[in-house]
């Protein structure tokens, strides 16, 4: 398990040996939002010798107010998308040499989310990632939502033309009642109310990522969106392979990969 909060980690850890004594689990502490936490995750990862089979992708933040990272890049982008690309990066081998040795494929998921759709003109504007003055909350976040996809389209792309067995995949979890919407105090408390009648469980929200990393009907399926545990249409921007690959080397420069 990797986690940014060390102690919520090992309570989660003792809830599940509770219902499953004879679990395996070990806590890891990483901070997507930081690329030096990715970089020590990766490298205690890969050292460590563990075979890596999944991959799913699943941090995100909704920021109020404009932050910059550690890394001086807003906080929605860098935490959203730039933590998971460098992550992914840095465990590929490590994947790679899995799906050789045990030939069983693997997988890699992106979580995204509808809100891919709700953004500016081209989608992703690549010379105002740190533009404090035009930010919005809701239009960041659906930014890095849309960079989820894109990185997921073209690392399937990337992969298939390696003829490495790994797939790469992105989802929409479906509202679901979580802590996400805690930085907004009004949203968060109609989204509580709400969440009996209206919004999935977490049990349910998990439901998807479940099917697309586990189930064997998703055997060989690479570069798709899903949503409720089925094939979903993503918007014409995420599925723009353009767009895809001109965030992928953006990314590269942002990440000190290339």
């Amino acid at each position: 398990m990797a986690v940014r909060n060390m102690d919520a980690g090992r309570k989660i850890k003792e809830q599940v040996l509770k219902e499953i004594p004879n679990a395996k689990i070990d806590v890891m502490q990483l901070d997507l939002s930081s690329m030096g936490s990715v970089r020590k995750f990766a490298s205690d990862y890969n050292e460590s010798g563990r075979p890596l089979n999944l991959l799913i992708n699943n941090a995100g933040a909704i920021v109020r107010q404009f932050k910059l990272s550690q890394d001086n890049i807003e906080l929605q982008f860098a935490t959203n998308h730039l933590g998971h690309f460098l992550l992914t990066n840095l465990l590929l081998e490590t994947m790679k040499k899995t799906a050789r040795e045990r030939n069983k494929e693997g997988r890699i998921i992106n979580v995204s989310s509808e809100a891919h759709r709700f953004v500016f003109g081209e989608g992703i504007c690549f010379d105002k990632i740190n533009d404090e003055s035009g930010y919005s909350m809701w239009f960041a976040y659906g930014k890095s939502k849309l960079a989820n996809i894109l990185h997921a389209n073209e690392l399937a792309r990337r992969l298939k033309e390696e003829g490495v067995e790994i797939t790469a995949n992105s989802l929409h979890p479906g509202a679901i009642g979580t802590n996400i919407l805690r930085v907004h105090r009004f949203i968060h408390v109609i989204a509580s109310t709400l969440c009996k009648c209206v919004l999935k469980s977490v049990h349910q929200g998990a439901a998807t990522q479940c099917y697309v990393a586990l189930h064997p009907q998703v055997k060989g399926v690479s570069g798709e969106y899903f949503m409720d545990s089925n094939k979903a249409k993503a918007s014409s921007r995420a599925t723009d392979a353009e767009l895809a690959k001109k965030l992928w080397d953006l990314s590269l420069s942002l990440t000190g990969q290339n």
